[in-house]
């Protein structure tokens, strides 16, 4: 799975707006359909206290969060899945990411034109999945002729290959032909690696992004709009976040730290809502992270949830992996409890791990390696 988060929705629903607030690219944001053709890209660092935490006891010459990358997709229209609106063109960019934050207006502006002359958050999100489930059956009827195809080969184990492919597909085509995501079919594990090639883009875990406007902020983040997505998301066994992208656009230019906080204040927010969205990106990415700490640098490392020792020892350097020994680790929680590596050693909390270890979420790590 690609590590990216695609910013999807229809066209004038603030995905331009939210994406630069994030990442600070300016995306061209406009009030016409289709003013973002190109996807951007853009580099988010990941929100994390337990890092501030971290180098506010070591104190380093540099600290450096984990990042995640946005791309920001042209809206899609009712018919992208036949070309309308160059939807060929924007679902080819869909199926390059990982995961999938689709962007639902949830305020009402008549001077923001919607695309269909009317605010309906459910109907929205039934347009964008309809389209993009549409998309998926046409790669379903291409595999599953492939697949028919190599029932009648002599090579057994192709054959049952075959097998298994047209019993996912016969799975998630009735999941599909009813608008859902293909991710809501009851897959195990053989038959969900079965059509992994196959790259369904409704197979892609999604999240939906409320974009209010402050009234509704101010109102604790809900309207009857978000109510409808949030009602939705809990259907399909996603999440949704709520935002607001015009106060998170003008929260970024602010560049003093005390007038972002009485900014946020003002709004009845402690933090900027952007990280919600980042961290719930970076999670259904299956991404986790972990330290390395000292004087010199406190970083946040990325790795895939259930990655053993040697291959996050990899992420920092391929010598680190090669030649990987042991790896010393204690829990950052743990620091914050008893303050120093030392009290941790007492406490016994600090422990030596090998090959097989499973690296967890906020582990402090140091590596011993021989190459």
């Amino acid at each position: 799975m690609a590590l990216n988060c695609g910013i999807v929705g229809l066209p004038n629903v603030g995905k331009s707006t939210i994406f630069s607030a994030l990442s600070g690219v300016r995306a061209e944001a406009a009030n016409y359909p289709f003013s973002t053709i190109n996807p951007n890209v853009g580099v988010v660092t990941v929100p994390d206290g337990r890092l501030t935490r971290l180098s506010g006891i070591f104190h380093p010459e540099r600290t450096i969060h984990a990042a995640v990358e946005f791309v920001d997709i042209a809206g899609l229209v009712k018919g992208a899945s036949e070309g309308e609106g160059l939807g060929n063109q924007f679902l080819s960019h869909i199926r390059e990411v990982g995961v999938i934050a689709q962007v639902v207006r949830c305020f009402d502006d008549p001077d923001i034109i919607h695309v269909a002359n009317r605010v309906d958050p459910e109907a929205d999100i039934e347009t964008i999945n309809i389209e993009l489930a549409l998309a998926d059956l046409q790669t379903l009827a291409k595999r599953r002729e492939r697949a028919e195809r190599a029932l009648k080969v002599q090579d057994r184990a192709e054959r049952k290959n075959a097998e298994l492919t047209l019993a996912a597909l016969d799975k998630i085509g009735p999941v599909l032909e009813e608008g859902r995501p293909a991710r809501l079919a009851a897959l195990d594990s053989d038959l969900r690696d079965a059509v992994y090639d196959c790259h369904f883009i409704t197979m892609k875990p999604q999240l939906y992004v409320c974009n209010v406007d402050e009234a509704g902020m101010k109102a604790g983040g809900q309207n009857a709009h978000v109510a409808a997505v949030t009602r939705r998301a809990g259907a399909e066994h996603s999440r949704a976040v709520v935002i607001c992208g015009k106060f998170e656009a003008e929260l970024a230019d602010i560049e003093d730290g005390a007038e972002k906080s009485a900014f946020l204040a003002e709004i009845g927010l402690e933090e900027p809502g952007l990280f919600s969205l980042v961290r719930s990106a970076y999670d259904l990415l299956g991404l986790r992270t972990f330290f390395t700490a000292g004087p010199d640098e406190c970083r946040a490392w990325t790795i895939r949830a259930g990655d053993a020792a040697p291959k996050a020892a990899g992420v920092i350097h391929t010598d680190f992996e090669k030649g990987f020994i042991k790896a010393e680790v204690y829990a950052v929680e743990d620091l914050f409890h008893y303050g120093t590596e030392a009290k941790i050693k007492e406490a016994g909390k600090y422990r030596i791990e090998g090959k097989e270890y499973q690296v967890q979420d906020g582990d402090v790590i140091f590596f011993k390696f021989n190459v």
